[in-house]
Parts: C-alpha cells; structure tokens; sequence
C-alpha cells in the first residue's frame, strides 16, 4: 500500500497564512452593493456622449470615470482574487463571470471617449490641457491618443468592440477553467513506492525532488495531463489568436506584433533583438545542461533533471526569514521600501502563501488604486519560494509607488516595465545573500535557484516568444493551426534550444505552450526576458554603492504610467531598442556557470 500526500482544501488553512481580501470589502454583501453603485455609474458615463465641447466638461468627465474606475478595481479585485485561491468553488466562479459582464458594460458605455476627442480635434484638446490647470495631468493621455489614432474607429464601432470584451474572454476563461480546476493528474510515485499528488500548486516541489524518480514520474503525468486534452487546449488558444488577429484587421495595425507594441512607444525591434540575442547564445544554455549531467554523473539528461538539487544540503528558509533576508537585500533602496515590505508582508497579509487544492499555478501581484498590491504565490519554505516571493514583492512595492504617486489615470505601469522591478528585486537580494552566506552547499543552492530562474525566463519564455511569433504569423497568413502543428513547432523550438545534451521526448516538449496562461495575454511572455536583461543592467549602478541611480530607480518606480516605458527606463540607464541589455545578461548567466563549476571542481 502506498500512502499519499494530499492538499489541504481552503476551508482548512490557517487565515494568517491567507490575504486580507476583506481590507477591500469586509463582507461578499459589501461586493455586492458596490456592484450595484458601479452600474449606477454607467449611464452617468454614457451620458457625456456628445458633450465635450469645453474643458470643464472634459474635466467632470475625466473625475467621474477615476471614480468609477477605482471602484471598478476594487470590484474585480475582490472578485478575481479570490477566485484565484480556490477555482473550485462555485461562487468563486460566479462572480468572474459578474465582474466581466459588468466590466463589459462599463467599457460599452465609455467607448465614445475618444472617437469623441479625436473628433473634437487633438490639438483643441491640448489648448485645453496647456491652458487649464486642472486638466494638465491629462497631457501624456494626449499624447497616447495621438500615438493610436489612426486605429481609433467610430464611436458605434467602439462601442461594440468594448461590448465584445465579454464573449471574447471565453478562450481565457475557460483555459483557466479546464487548467485551475478541472484539469487532473495521476499521482507521482517515488522510488519508494509513495504516491505523491501532483496539482498546480505542488508541481514545483516535486520537481525538484531529489529523488528521480519522483521527478520523472511528477513531470511525465503534468505533461500528460495536457496531452490528454491538446485538442481542447489548442482549440482556446487557436481562437485566442484569431481574436488577436481580429484586433489587427479592425484596427488596421500591420501585425499582432505591432498592434501590442505600438501604443506603448515600443519598437517591433526590441521582440527581434530579444529573439536573435537568444538565439546566438543557446550554447551557454548547451554548457549548462551539459554540466549538470556531470554533476548529477548521469548517462542521460532528462528534461525532469533540469531542476534536480545539485546538493543534498536543502537550505530551509522559512517566510519569516525571507521577509527579512528580502528587507536587508534591498536596504540600499532606503529604510522607507524595507518598511513597507515588512508591514506588508507581516502585519498587513499583503500574502497569500498557503498551499490548498483548488488554487491557481504561479504566482501574481494583483492590486488596484484603493487596495493593498497582494501577492499569490504557495510558499514552500524554500530558496525557490523565496527568489517567487522577491520578485512579486518588486512589483507590489512598484504597484505601491505608482499609485501613492500617480492620479488614477497612471496608476498602471505596463507589463514592459513590471517586469524589470520583479527581476531587479530578486537580483539584488541574491547578490546580497551570495555576499553574506558563504557555506557552499547555501552557495550551490543559490545559484541553482539563480539558473532555475534565468532557465523560466531566460530560455522557457523567449522559447514561447519564438511560437507565439510563428503562430501569430502562420494566423495572419491564413496557414492552418492544430494540436498537432503547435506541438510539432513547440517541440522543435525546444529541441534546438536542448541541443544533443537533453533527451528528446518531442511529445511531452511538445505541450509545454498549453502549460502557459501568459500566451492568452498577447505577446506577453517576450516581457519577461527584456525584464530580466533591464534588471541587471539597472542592479549594477545600484549595488556598487552609486546613490544616484538609487533616486533614479526611486523615480521609476514612482513614473506609474505617466511616460512611455522604453522613456521610463532610459531615465534609469536602461536602453531595451539596443541588444545590449540582452548581452550584459547573458555574460551574467555565463558568470553563473562558470561560479557552478567552480564549486564542483
């Protein structure tokens, strides 16, 4: 008989392990009466249609819908998160489906906005703005809306695309659906013959279990869980990029690339710079693989031995000891960033750790304009869980700033620029414990935590830039999509970037893209890597004692969404149009194997 090892359900964890979701509303009646008082706003909204025809009505316009808009967050907050913890529990569900409804609605009744500047004429608008106090924070909006007029459509059409936000969230919603709730594994089973659970939230720990077989078996079921439904998975995310596609040819964009890009000043440059840097480097990732077989003296390297522990010393790092060892990392930021991570994570349950069925995989900082920036994640009482822990607390603590700062409007940083504060984060409190923890099996440790992350965002994330590129184009072309078309790109992806030193198992290499939520949210994952390369560049200056870039690292943080992104980081000394970050972070990972090496030889 084998004994197995099961998640708690929700209703069974430790509240202070939980998020204070009722800081946002204290009881679901609570939710509720504000979804009430939000549909009270829309035909309060829709009726400024046809009036903004002076600068005082533009500006009662822009106030109610910040009033609405922070409510509207709140709204979804409340609603998404708590569906996040627990995605087996039906009112959970019920209120997803509440929040995009209404959601859908709220963007119906606003569409007119700015068919209706553009109509009443850009530069009018901006003699307006330089000429009315009140309305000056509006300038960069402006300027925005300039950036994409020419694929802004008519009111009427605005408003129909807006109301189709709602159905068009079917692809997502039910990956999510299928991949939170739905979707089961077979149990892993150890060398020993124990059965071990496998579910979103306890796939990591088995993975990097040092019992192989454990490892093999955990991530055998994971990828055949999904083997099993590729034709179901392939069929939302085939309709996600038509969706994509959709958006190119209404609004009249050159690509789906473009139609992501473009509005945020970003150049179509920066994906191929990414995506060429990577592909020149792939032999640094050859080396590593190569290594760790030696390491591990295994004939054969697996890709479910690329997290193997290199060491069987496992540091175990409680969550208050990560709070603290986070907080003395980034102590060169100043006493004030360390005092609000220390609140938040041990006074205000800005953290949702536990492990329990149901929950959702990864981890996220989630928070709007009214709320604390909460966190996501299932804490395991490792460096893994640590490194997850720090590189969320970067974009909480970039949340915190942009809206303690910013007036609504930029409140929202974009996913271009969240990306560099979460890896910043995390690089800075590694080089700080590689500095003050000098035991090597601590030393090992780190650094496989270190390449565990440059691994998902170094070479899992620009391996799926790769297929969303080529999937997106074959769409736009009008080349067939299928299960098995997308699995045979994703695998020989795969098996260039594994070269000859990673068994080839092309069918379970294959699925890896339906394992991604992130693909859902249109070039999306390509952000991780340039996040990663912005955040070492930015971290050097920084740790080498440079208080000037200190206060310019304090002014992006602050900048929200009040300028371009690629403008935000060049204020820092980041350029992302020129391969030189991408470069510089590939000499860091170099510098990481060769300090791997060293310690084994």
């Amino acid at each position: 008989m084998t004994e197995s090892k099961t998640l708690p359900l929700r209703s069974q964890v430790p509240i202070d392990e939980t998020w204070d979701l009722e800081s946002i509303f204290q009881t679901p009646e609570d939710w509720e009466a504000a979804g009430e008082e939000l549909t009270g706003y829309i035909p309060k909204l829709a009726a400024y249609q046809g009036k903004l025809k002076d600068p005082q009505t533009l500006l009662a316009y822009l106030t109610l819908a910040e009033t609405a808009g922070i409510l509207a967050g709140k709204y979804q907050n409340y609603a998404s998160n708590y569906y996040s913890v627990d995605t087996t529990n039906q009112k959970n569900g019920a209120r997803l489906g509440q929040i995009r409804s209404l959601g859908s609605r709220l963007g119906a009744a606003t569409a007119f906005f700015e068919p209706e500047i553009m109509a009443v004429g850009l530069d009018v608008v901006e003699g307006w703005v330089n000429s009315t106090s009140e309305l000056e924070f509006f300038g960069h909006a402006l300027d925005k809306l300039r950036r994409k007029q020419a694929h802004v459509r008519s009111g009427e059409v605005e408003e129909v695309l807006a109301m189709a936000s709602d159905p068009f969230s079917g692809p997502s919603g039910t990956y999510s659906a299928i991949n939170n709730a739905d979707l089961a594994f077979k149990p892993a089973v150890s060398s020993s013959g124990e059965s071990l659970e496998v579910g979103q939230a306890s796939l990591g720990a088995l993975i990097t279990n040092p019992d192989r077989e454990t490892r093999r078996t955990a991530w055998e079921s994971y990828s055949d869980g999904y083997l099993a439904f590729k034709n179901t998975f392939a069929s939302t995310y085939i309709s996600s990029i038509k969706q994509d596609v959709f958006n190119v040819r209404t609004r009249g964009y050159e690509s789906s690339l473009h139609a992501n890009m473009e509005p945020d000043g970003i150049p179509v440059e920066v994906y191929h710079n990414l995506l060429d840097v990577f592909k020149k480097n792939l032999s640094i990732w050859h080396r590593y693989w190569r290594l760790r077989r030696e390491i591990l003296s295994l004939e054969t390297f697996h890709v479910y031995d690329i997290k193997a522990p290199l060491s069987e010393a496992k540091p175990v790092v409680p969550f208050k000891q990560a709070v603290d060892w986070i907080s003395e990392g980034l102590a060169p930021l100043g006493e004030d960033v360390v005092n609000v991570i220390r609140r938040g994570c041990l006074v205000e349950r800005w953290v949702d750790r536990v492990r329990n069925k149901g929950k959702r995989q990864g981890a996220f900082s989630s928070g709007t304009h009214g709320t604390n920036p909460f966190i996501m994640m299932s804490y395991d009482d490792s460096l893994f869980s640590l490194s997850t822990l720090a590189h969320e607390l970067g974009h909480s603590i970039h949340s915190y700033y942009s809206r303690l700062n910013q007036p609504y409007l930029y409140g929202r940083y974009t996913l271009f620029e969240a990306e560099v504060a979460s890896n910043f984060t995390q690089a800075v409190v590694r080089d700080y414990l590689l500095r003050t923890q000098p035991d090597r099996d601590f030393q090992i440790a780190l650094i496989e935590e270190a390449m565990s992350n440059f691994h998902r965002y170094f070479f899992i994330m620009p391996t799926l830039a790769r297929f969303e590129l080529e999937t997106h184009t074959r769409a736009e072309q009008g080349k067939p999509l299928s299960a098995d078309i997308m699995n045979g790109m994703m695998a020989d992806l795969f098996k260039e970037g594994y070269g000859d030193e990673v068994v080839d198992d092309r069918d379970r290499t294959g699925v890896t893209w339906a394992q991604f939520s992130h693909l859902y949210r249109n070039f999306y994952v390509y952000k991780y890597t340039t996040g990663i390369s912005g955040a070492h560049t930015l971290a050097k200056p920084i740790l080498a004692g440079d208080e000037e870039a200190v206060k310019r690292y304090h002014g992006f943080l602050k900048a929200g969404g009040s300028r371009y992104p690629i403008d935000n980081l060049k204020m820092t000394g980041v350029d992302l149009t020129t391969p030189g970050p991408v470069e510089s972070a590939f000499e860091y990972l170099t510098s990481l194997v060769d300090r791997l090496e060293e310690l084994f030889s």
